[in-house]
């Protein structure tokens, strides 16, 4: 059974916080954060139990009147302005008055429509600028079970919420040093000047009160006293002393009244200010005593921290959200873990981290690393009998022999080795190394780094390497019952109800996980070559084996050979086993190499593969046959390196090579299953397909079969944290073989750094000599759609990865209005239905079985439970799906959010096709946990950041932290065209 590729999927990419996650809206709690796909809810006054499903849902209309799709904006904040032109361009031509007809749409109409779209893109975050659809109906489809979700009901109590704006004077830009001004400021005025209230902070520009502070401004002035030990003398006791001024002015007030009434009717746009203020007084005690990231919480006391490698340890924490749902307000609660700086010496920390050896003088770039790795990391210091505390701003040029620095008489230079030694009598021990400087480049302090120690509890924001990622995975992966207790444990621990804050605002949080009502769909019938039921096949709990089953549309591989780059392998009678298998599923697959195999230099990888394309075209031509190399099997080299990246980009942008590695571990093996796992990919990198859906077979898939669609799937993955000259790749493929839609084109551009809105959607060149055309992803894709199939797409449905919430409507309009623009510029008036889907794999939300019957063998719930009540938007079209067999750890149901839907999808025709989709993906016999569109796009956006990486990976300019150049987009090698014809990324 063929098992590679299922369960797990990576989210490398999804690691940072978006730009909105970061502004203070929603940093504060707004309820529409990067991928927390989970929504919870609890009013006053509701039942503990599960509310049924409201029959107003069932006539609810996808399509929004134009006169409800203005923005919804708190009453605190400025209504962006909405083009009406721009409304019009995401809504359906049949209900978009401002939408010109179809016959006179032009390119310089719509093109006009994005120049508007400037004043959405400073918008708060918290705001809808648009209304998402109604959810048509609860789906009925599959069996029906209970599951438990890690939500937890809220009541509360009826108060007027007031929120007041905070300003600081000198600014602060640490969220820790601003919760500690503002408790000392309710230490100092709580009783004379606040009313005895308590306040909630969000620890940038948000308080918020449960009732009215005396005054709508006011100045306070508050003395924050630093900690640190050291002298008692009134010199150190004056620098240890700050002052800061502090405003506090009325901004907004709200009751709990709009809330109820939304969870309630479900028909309103939910108040996410009233959100917001109950969010952060949840969050104020959680945020003094634990380290916060994010909106997750971490300390050593909440788990052992356990070590990760390379100087970093993991520890454990927790996630805590407060989400809108069907039953109410509920808390989102899940376990988590996060990597952070041991605090050793940084001399322990760089030989741990970069394995050097300190008995001779580093190089400039092993400098730059260190650099690079150490920026802005706290130190301390206690050398001289008190501690000191600073933050390391670089690493000097020369070592500690050679560094000198100027005494106060601003004459004399004197070595830092024998400053220690004369001061302190410390003899140091690597003189070889250069010193960590503090300060400023005009006023550097030097402190050698063997009497350096990192300070406990930072976060460690760097790229993790394998070994710490498996690590991590290894310490923090929990069966469902572990995880769920634990869960438990937290909810707990941490005693909400008798927290003072969040009886300030009367808030109550049951201890007890909410109880779902969910489905199991059924798992779809799957086509192998050949006819009668031995070529069909019915998966169960998510997998299948497809023994003596041959591939329903073999591919061909008649020009092909192997280079190996593994030093103690010989590569003969593993091909040979790869070539049988291949023909064993049926593929036309010549068994003689175009040139005989042999072993290359790992170390002259770009030259090899060069020299090998030049001897296969030598070969063609002298034995007067047509074609090209179409594919070459490469055993990768045993060492770890960046050899892969090199060989995908050379192969894939240079030479036009359609490539399969093999890993010489696994290799050497010659393990069925793993030549079978192979031999799927190599299909589909030769043009044919593994298996289709019965029913498109049959073309009975409600809305997909009955006309030409495409189905489209995108994603955008954006640099490490550090990695500031590098930009965010989008990638983009789609279906070409209606009505079968198991084959991919893919196609990948770069944009600004940490740009989430694919930009290259829809462009136009400008050509001198041609005049300006039209071109883009969408285009592309459209025109190779028509190539391919011979008709035109009348219907698209667009799986979109990667979005915030917070983005929804920013990501919605412009790419809407960009795939409108292709489509027009194709044919005028061509304006084929659109579905938009975001799909959203990094939230917090996970499902429990209630009965142990009733789960895989992982103990996770079974493959096709779908949930669409409870926890699930009040109005929106949103549904969790577990599409997969869970592996090891608790299973993540991946959730489908509904943003345009002109094709009047029901919820079960779309659960159905997204759950059904999952088991058409090619690189192995098992569904996978998310849709394969959206997953052949992440795929495909991590192999074109491979063809960077040398690049992004350059110690140059971005070890400075120069933030300054992130608009500087580096150039994106392009995909040779025979190799996009077939899906090169699997």
């Amino acid at each position: 059974m063929s098992r590679r590729g299922g369960g797990n999927h990576p989210d490398n990419r999804r690691s940072q916080p978006s730009p909105a996650q970061q502004s203070s809206v929603n940093a504060a709690g707004s309820g529409r954060g990067r991928g927390r796909g989970s929504r919870g809810g609890r009013t006053a006054g509701s039942s503990s139990s599960v509310h049924p499903p409201p029959p107003s849902y069932a006539s609810a209309p996808v399509t929004v009147p134009p006169s409800v799709a203005a923005p919804v904006v708190p009453p605190s904040v400025a209504a962006p302005v909405v083009p009406p032109s721009i409304a019009a361009s995401v809504a359906s031509s049949s209900s978009a008055p401002n939408l010109p007809s179809p016959a006179t749409v032009s390119i310089e109409t719509l093109s006009a429509e994005v120049k508007q779209k400037a004043t959405l893109q400073s918008a708060p975050s918290s705001q809808k600028a648009i209304r998402f659809p109604n959810r048509p109906d609860y789906g009925r489809l599959g069996r029906k079970i209970q599951v438990r979700a890690n939500h937890f009901q809220l009541q509360v109590a009826d108060r007027d919420l007031h929120h007041y704006d905070v300003s600081i004077s000198p600014e602060i830009t640490s969220k820790k040093v601003c919760r500690d001004i503002i408790n000392q400021l309710v230490k100092m005025y709580r009783e004379s000047q606040l009313d005895n209230r308590i306040p909630a902070y969000d620890g940038r520009k948000s308080l918020f009160t449960a009732g009215p502070l005396p005054f709508t401004s006011k100045v306070f002035v508050v003395v924050l006293t630093d900690d640190n030990r050291g002298s008692s003398s009134d010199s150190d006791r004056k620098k240890r002393e700050r002052e800061f001024k502090v405003t506090i002015k009325f901004a907004s007030k709200t009751d709990l009244y709009n809330l109820t009434q939304f969870l309630r009717r479900m028909q309103l746009d939910c108040p996410y200010e009233t959100i917001q203020a109950l969010d952060v007084a949840l969050r104020a005690t959680p945020s003094e005593n634990y380290i916060v990231a994010g909106r997750s919480f971490f300390s050593p006391s909440l788990g052992q921290p356990g070590p990760l490698g390379g100087g970093t340890e993991y520890y454990r924490g927790f996630y805590q959200s407060i989400r809108p749902t069907q039953i109410g307000l509920t808390l989102n609660i899940d376990v988590s873990s996060r990597a952070f700086y041991e605090p050793i010496l940084v001399t322990d920390f760089v030989s741990k981290h970069f394995k050097l050896n300190f008995s001779r003088p580093l190089s400039d770039q092993d400098r730059v690393k260190i650099k690079k790795a150490l920026r802005d990391v706290k130190v301390k210091l206690s050398h001289s009998g008190k501690i000191r505390s600073c933050k390391v701003t670089g690493v000097s040029r020369e070592p500690l022999r050679d560094l000198t620095f100027m005494l106060e008489d601003n004459v004399t230079r004197k070595k830092v080795i024998d400053y220690f030694y004369e001061k302190y009598n410390i003899v140091l021990k690597h003189p070889v190394l250069p010193a960590l400087q503090a300060g400023s480049d005009s006023r550097p302090m030097f402190f050698p780094m063997e009497l350096c120690q990192i300070e406990p509890g930072q976060r460690y924001s760097k790229r993790l390497n394998e070994e710490q990622v498996t690590a991590l995975l290894r310490a923090t992966c929990q069966r469902p019952p572990q995880r769920e207790n634990d869960i438990k444990h937290i909810v707990k621990q941490h005693h909400f109800n008798t927290d003072n804050v969040v009886k300030e605002f009367g808030i109550n949080v049951r201890e007890e996980l909410a109880l779902v009502d969910a489905r199991v769909l059924p798992p779809p019938t799957l086509k192998y070559h050949g006819s009668g039921g031995g070529s069909k096949i019915d998966p169960q709990m998510g997998q299948w084996n497809m023994i003596n089953k041959k591939m329903v549309d073999a591919g061909k591989v008649q020009f092909w050979t192997c280079i190996c780059f593994a030093s103690r392998m010989d590569p003969t009678q593993f091909c040979a086993e790869l070539v049988n298998m291949c023909r064993s599923k049926g593929m036309d697959f010549n068994p003689d190499p175009l040139i005989p195999i042999y072993p290359g230099n790992p170390n002259q990888i770009e030259r090899e593969l060069v020299e090998l394309q030049k001897k296969c075209k030598a070969t063609l031509d002298r034995t007067k046959q047509a074609g090209r190399l179409q594919l070459l099997i490469i055993i990768l080299p045993d060492f770890k390196g960046k050899s892969y990246d090199r060989i995908k980009r050379v192969c894939e942008t240079e030479l036009g090579i359609v490539s399969q590695c093999c890993q010489p571990r696994q290799a050497i093996k010659m393990n069925k299953q793993y030549l079978e796992n192979l031999a799927l990919k190599i299909n589909v990198k030769s043009g044919g397909r593994n298996t289709v859906l019965n029913d498109a077979f049959e073309k009975r898939i409600p809305l997909v079969t009955d006309m030409p669609t495409i189905i489209f799937g995108a994603d955008v993955t954006h640099p490490q944290p550090g990695e500031d000259l590098s930009p965010s790749i989008a990638a983009v493929v789609a279906s070409m073989d209606w009505p079968w839609v198991t084959r991919y084109r893919g196609i990948v551009s770069a944009q600004v750094h940490r740009e989430e809105i694919i930009q290259d959607l829809f462009k136009v060149i400008e050509d001198p000599q041609k005049g300006n055309r039209p071109a883009g992803m969408i285009r592309e894709l459209l025109v190779a759609f028509f190539k391919s199939t011979g008709c035109k797409p009348k219907r698209i449905i667009f799986y979109r990865d990667g979005v915030s919430e917070g983005q929804f409507s920013q990501v919605l309009l412009y790419e809407m209005d960009a795939i409108r623009k292709a489509c027009v510029s194709i044919e005028d008036g061509y304006l084929p239905k659109v579905t938009f889907v975001v799909v959203q794999k990094r939230h917090h939300t996970r499902l429990f079985p209630v009965n142990p019957k009733e789960t895989d063998r992982s103990g996770n719930i079974m493959p096709g439970t779908v949930v669409d009540t409870s926890i699930c938007h009040p109005r929106e079209f949103d549904f969790y799906l577990n599409s997969h067999a869970g592996i090891q750890g608790t299973s993540r149901p991946t959730h489908y959010h509904v943003l345009y839907d002109e094709n009047k999808f029901t919820a079960d025709q779309l659960q159905c096709l997204t759950n059904n989709l999952c088991y058409t993906y090619a690189r192995c016999t098992r569904s996978v946990s998310i849709v394969p569109p959206a997953y052949y796009a992440h795929l495909l956006a991590f192999r074109a950041r491979y063809y960077i990486s040398e690049v992004e990976n350059s110690d140059s300019g971005s070890a400075s932290g120069n933030r300054s150049a992130t608009n500087f987009v580096l150039t994106l090698p392009s995909i040779l065209e025979n190799v996009k014809e077939v899906m090169f990324y699997c």
